[in-house]
């Protein structure tokens, strides 16, 4: 008698995994001399943790300090230094209780999603979004509620769609850089959106891991504006470290204790060495502000120049390290697109319907957080391939 499976191993796969899987053989496939793969699809920093950093856990292996389990919430001091990121960058007071240590952002989300939000609730969010979120969510027997969004709310939801929802959900997800277009909700946006979240018993959950990572445009967190609001935030990103797998929740008080019971009995702990990593990182903005200046200068460049490879439909890139480029007048099939350019200008970027699963076939994902040097060689690929 066959065994059963469970709905949960259903999930879809997240494609851009499969993309790097596609990326990585041709790389080892190539021949000695001929033109390297560029890595255009993965949000994956070029650099690597900052220098303090390394030196913090250099010194920690050095001393002997035992690395065992931390408390489930994570290291005090690690903590505090969250609490105080808040004050240095927001404005804003928060306890350490409120803190929670997490096993990257992708720990955080389950956690949130666990606490927050029962089998059969609502959860809104707008396409196109970051895959995980509705493949958790699914996962857990939560409904994910999928709103349209476009260049006219700058692909991010506004209070006039929720307000279209009828009944109201019990939930909505908002990320501010977003992930993939890399656009943001400006604080006045997402102050109206805590708002109405507020006002309608909706549970707001804020992804915040790109926070750092903006250009003209200022940040807000969803902190500022509700005390219920969730906020999830990453070391992966603006501090580099994604293989560290380090992050942090804000939490409401009613969901300190839960998480923190969900947090035990799921990972136990975060990593202890990787905490050690996290609050030296808090003091190496210098290292991390040139980081931000060189993305920035290949978005400048990229936007002018990828225009006249062909990709004249491209998101604001507010923030974050993404462009979101429709090609509807090239391809109705971003994943076979995607298969051609890799094998014809040896450039890796991400299919569409990982993100958009009704529209995303007409659009694609460029990364451009790889060495810079490497962006500016891709857009002159993609200017000889048009």
């Amino acid at each position: 008698m066959p065994l059963k499976v469970g709905k949960g191993a259903a999930a879809p796969p997240f494609l851009v995994m499969d993309v790097i899987a596609a990326a990585n053989a041709r790389a080892a496939a190539l021949p000695p001399g001929a033109p390297h793969v560029i890595r255009m699809e993965v949000g994956q920093p070029g650099t690597g943790a900052p220098a303090g950093a390394i030196a913090a856990v250099a010194a920690a292996l050095r001393s002997g300090e035992p690395l065992g389990y931390t408390e489930a919430l994570g290291r005090r001091s690690l903590r505090a230094r969250i609490a105080a990121h808040y004050h240095d960058w927001y404005g804003l007071t928060v306890p350490e209780a409120r803190v929670a240590v997490t096993v990257g952002a992708s720990g955080g989300f389950p956690l949130a999603f666990l606490a927050a939000f029962d089998p059969g609730d609502r959860v809104a969010l707008t396409a196109p979004f970051y895959p995980p979120y509705v493949n958790i969510l699914t996962a857990l027997g939560i409904q994910p509620v999928i709103l349209e969004a476009g260049p006219d709310t700058r692909f991010q939801p506004s209070v006039a769609m929720l307000e279209r929802l009828d009944p109201p959900p019990d939930g909505l997800i908002v990320a501010s850089p977003c992930n993939p277009a890399g656009t943001m909700l400006h604080p006045e946006e997402l102050a109206a959106i805590a708002a109405w979240c507020d006002a309608a018993g909706v549970r707001l959950i804020s992804d915040e891991i790109y926070h750092g990572l903006n250009y003209d445009t200022p940040f807000a967190s969803a902190a500022s504006f509700s005390p219920h609001a969730v906020v999830v935030n990453s070391f992966s990103k603006y501090f580099s470290m994604t293989g560290w797998r380090i992050g942090w929740l804000l939490l409401p008080e009613d969901l300190i204790r839960p998480v923190e019971c969900l947090a035990q009995n799921l990972f136990i702990s975060a990593p202890h060495i990787s905490q050690i990593a996290a609050e030296a990182a808090f003091d190496c903005h210098a290292e991390l502000a040139d980081n931000v200046a060189r993305y920035r200068r290949s978005r400048a460049h990229l936007l002018h120049a990828l225009p006249a490879a062909g990709f004249s439909r491209l998101s604001p890139a507010e923030g974050a390290f993404y462009l979101l480029a429709d090609i509807a007048d090239r391809s109705n099939d971003s994943v076979a697109f995607c298969a051609r350019m890799l094998a014809e200008t040896g450039i890796a970027a991400t299919p569409g319907v990982d993100f958009d699963r009704a529209r995303g076939n007409h659009f694609l994902r460029f990364s451009y957080c790889g060495p810079e040097a490497d962006m500016r060689e891709a857009a002159a690929r993609l200017q000889r391939w048009q």
